[in-house]
């Protein structure tokens, strides 16, 4: 297919030539998608098929990298409760850790970053505190949990679900409940002063 068209020779012919030898040799068969119907062939027009095309061929990421930093720091959460040695609770906090400080190092677009590197000792230490209670619960007998209901969200206690396992890390003082009511009982002390 790289042969020039010799002169005198109309394009259509050629052109149908180089087609017609190049089935007969074989080079079209077995192409990907053979005998199957063009994708999105159905769908509306849109003009920025390819760019959707690529992104999703290529998996590149459009999320804002504070985003996708949180999204990384609740997944490390959920790994750190489900680990069975200090090194790799350990090795988790410090890869998420460098992430959040390279994150709050650099001007990225996107909202901006509100997260703190979590305090590993502190990490570690929940961990500890997670992993000791995790045995307790496991030998309780099944009789004395109460009846389950039809979600297995239902089935579990409060302190067994995955939102109670998460304080293995930092949490922001808004979150923290005790925090929040520490700086509440402040607040009316403050205002009972000035009165």
């Amino acid at each position: 297919m790289t042969d020039r068209k010799p002169p005198g020779i109309r394009w259509e012919s050629w052109v149908d030539r180089q087609v017609r030898e190049a089935r007969e040799r074989g080079e079209f068969d077995d192409l990907p998608g053979a005998g199957k119907p063009l994708p999105d062939l159905d769908s509306a027009r849109d003009e920025m098929w390819w760019v959707k095309r690529l992104i999703q061929r290529e998996q590149i990421s459009v999320t804002p990298p504070a985003l996708a930093v949180r999204k990384a720091l609740e997944d490390a959460r959920v790994a750190i409760a489900e680990q069975t040695s200090e090194d790799a609770v350990r090795r988790i906090a410090e890869e998420i850790n460098a992430r959040i400080r390279r994150l709050n190092r650099v001007a990225h677009s996107g909202p901006p970053s509100t997260l703190m590197p979590l305090d590993v000792d502190e990490v570690v230490e929940r961990w500890r505190a997670a992993a000791a209670e995790r045995p307790a619960a496991a030998e309780s007998p099944a009789a004395e949990r109460p009846a389950a209901a039809e979600s297995p969200a239902a089935e579990r206690p409060a302190a067994e679900s995955p939102a109670a396992e998460r304080p293995a890390v930092e949490r922001p003082a808004a979150e923290r409940p005790a925090a929040a009511e520490r700086a509440a009982a402040a607040k009316r002390k403050a205002a009972e002063e000035t009165s």
